[in-house]
């Protein structure tokens, strides 16, 4: 497991290479317009005026990661003051944070308990080494007020997240711009997994429609999509939910007036375009299969989705069982975050649940997981970790009831902070060309052929001229981007990171399949590729790995079957745990494919986890 633990390093270092190496090659005009093409972006939001006094901002813009504590310490000074000149400093300053953090702030307000204790669950009044200055109860609420009446005067809202007046008074407050449009709402992409019957259908549909399921799946019910779904109780295809959070932090959600009627939930419930328009977050749940059957479908959802996080559902009735594991590893092989969320904790004895949380911890400390467990069992621990989690090695842990609603507090919040899976600028890049990937198509009626995907990199608006492709032939065919939608609000842009639907001109729907791209108009499209060379290293397989051999290959979007034709290896073989470079060549039709793409192939249980090296 530490091989495999290298080997994920090394994927990193060579995908970061293929990308600088591209931005680089980027002509000097698009180099130089980079800048401006970002600051387009972000400043469609409302203009915050120009800084009234120059010291504090001019520190904050020429540090590109400031420290924390020493800006909120800086804000919290200046809206202590009683003078205008400093409060206009202060307001400036959040105005500056705000339109950095794509219209987000967290603010914590008073000295903070060290992160280790927190996370912990130790008593923390008694704690040493507590971060930032120590403010009396009036002093945080005259911080939060003056705070609040700054952030209003910009055109936003303040959410209280906590609130201690204890031994150490405190407080976490988050500063939210609402985007004044569909096309700059931030997103976060979520996937939810877990074994069959361990809540993953349950609790998207609490989370999602408000109301609390009955025991019996009423929950669930009102989230399938097909006839066999609903007679057999499980998800079988790649379904998407969205919860919006508004200015104020609140989940947007339908007023279905706690009905338990199925039919009356289904016809109650909240449209995509109406939940976007209200929203200034939003988070898209990808709701994967649990069942064995359906892997090839899971798999798909988790490569080509590009999800910020993997939500492992573990029931405590029955811990982590079969496909539990299977998703667990696929996630860690992918270096995606993990969340993990207990259900069922309302109808599991004490003695089963404490086995199932001991079960997961032993897990999710092993060599193969390396993760740091966090129990999340308050709201400061749920702001805190949602923070941190992403870029370390924590893990957080819920335990929720769909019944009762324990702990589901505790799950909003923590989905609520998640950084926006667009600001990623290490997979998203807006200055690179257009490469939008496809991931769903369909043929709608009077509107024609649409595609559904991620831009991976640029920019795209409605009327421009595209290239789709690579067909059967390795060609690109030419056609116009008709319209767009996000979340199923119009819009007219989009840029790198994003999730968006395009209806294409004079496109026939058999022309097109998912794993294609559309790329602008140009006179060379890019070369789709029948053979590339990898590096891989074979997580499991119960005999020899030879030349010839055939595997069902997963790279982004693209989901075909390969033939393995070389090994570069002394005895031309692989067993379990073996690394080498191999030359795979795809069965059907050519691809478009990238140097410095991750891949993981498939077939049985055997599986293999690489990345792409070269073209050929």
């Amino acid at each position: 497991m530490t091989t495999l633990q290298s080997f994920q390093n090394e994927i990193k270092k060579i995908h970061h290479r293929e990308v600088t190496k591209k931005r680089t090659q980027l002509p000097p005009a698009e180099k130089e317009s980079k800048p401006a093409q970002k600051s387009t972006s972000k400043g469609k939001r409302p203009d915050l005026g120009k800084p009234s006094v120059e010291p504090p901002l001019a520190q904050v813009k020429q540090d590109p990661a400031p420290n924390v504590p020493d800006v909120e310490q800086t804000i919290q000074t200046l809206f202590l003051s009683s003078t205008d000149g400093e409060y206009e400093q202060g307001k400036d300053l959040i105005a500056t944070l705000l339109t950095r953090g794509r219209g987000e702030l967290l603010l914590r307000l008073g000295a903070q308990p060290p992160r280790d204790i927190l996370f912990s669950n130790d008593s923390i009044d008694d704690a040493d080494g507590w971060i930032g200055v120590e403010r009396t109860e009036d002093q945080v609420e005259s911080l939060r007020a003056n705070i609040t009446r700054a952030v209003e005067d910009l055109g936003g809202k303040v959410c209280i997240l906590t609130q201690m007046s204890a031994q150490h008074p405190r407080a976490s407050i988050l500063l939210r711009l609402p985007p004044p449009d569909v096309s700059l709402t931030p997103e976060v992409r979520c996937a939810v997994v877990g074994n069959v019957d361990s809540g993953k259908s349950t609790m998207l549909g609490v989370l999602t429609r408000g109301g609390l399921d009955d025991g019996r799946g009423l929950a669930r019910v009102v989230l399938f999509r097909h006839k066999h779904e609903i007679e057999t109780g499980r998800t079988s295809s790649v379904g998407m939910e969205i919860l919006g959070f508004d200015a104020a932090g609140a989940p947007i959600l339908p007023n279905n007036s706690g009905s338990t009627d199925p039919d009356v939930l289904r016809r109650e419930k909240l449209g995509w375009d109406e939940i976007s328009v209200r929203s200034a977050k939003i988070v898209t749940f990808i709701d994967l299969a649990g069942h064995e059957r359906y892997l090839k479908t899971t798999l798909y959802g988790l490569t080509s989705g590009a999800p910020s996080c993997v939500i492992l559902m573990v029931g405590a009735n029955a811990g982590v069982i079969g496909m539990s594991k299977e998703h667990l590893a696929i996630a860690l092989a992918l270096s995606v975050p993990v969340v993990v969320c207990i259900t069922k904790v309302d109808m599991t004895p004490p003695n089963k649940l404490a086995e199932t949380l001991k079960q997961v911890e032993k897990i999710l400390k092993s060599p193969g997981c390396r993760k740091i467990p966090v129990f999340v069992k308050s709201q400061e621990t749920a702001v805190e970790v949602s923070q941190v989690f992403t870029k370390e090695r924590f893990c957080p842990i819920f335990q929720v009831s769909n019944v009762t609603g324990a702990g589901l507090d505790f799950v909003r919040t923590f989905l609520n902070l998640l950084p926006a899976s667009e600001g990623d600028e290490e997979k998203f890049d807006i200055s690179l060309p257009l490469e939008f990937s496809v991931t769903d198509v369909w043929s709608v009626p009077y509107v024609g052929t649409v595609v559904n995907g991620i831009l991976n990199s640029g920019t795209i608006k409605t009327g421009d001229a595209v290239l789709l492709g690579p067909d059967e032939h390795g060609q690109y065919m030419s056609t116009v981007v008709k319209s767009m939608q996000r979340k199923r609000a119009d819009v007219s842009t989009a840029e790198a990171g994003q999730t968006v639907a395009l209806a294409l001109k004079r496109t026939r729907r058999a022309a097109v399949r998912k794993g294609m791209v559309i790329v602008h108009k140009t006179d060379t499209p890019p070369r789709a590729v029948r053979q590339f060379e990898g590096q891989v290293l074979i997580l499991y397989h119960n005999t020899t790995l030879q030349p010839n051999y055939q595997a069902m290959l997963h790279c982004g979007a693209v989901r075909q079957t390969v033939r393995i034709v070389t090994i570069d290896h002394p005895q031309n073989l692989l067993r379990t745990g073996d690394r080498a470079t191999v030359s795979f060549e795809f069965i059907s039709h050519p691809e478009f494919v990238k140097e410095g793409m991750k891949l993981l192939f498939r077939e049985g249980k055997t599986k293999g986890l690489g990345v792409i090296t070269k073209l050929l």
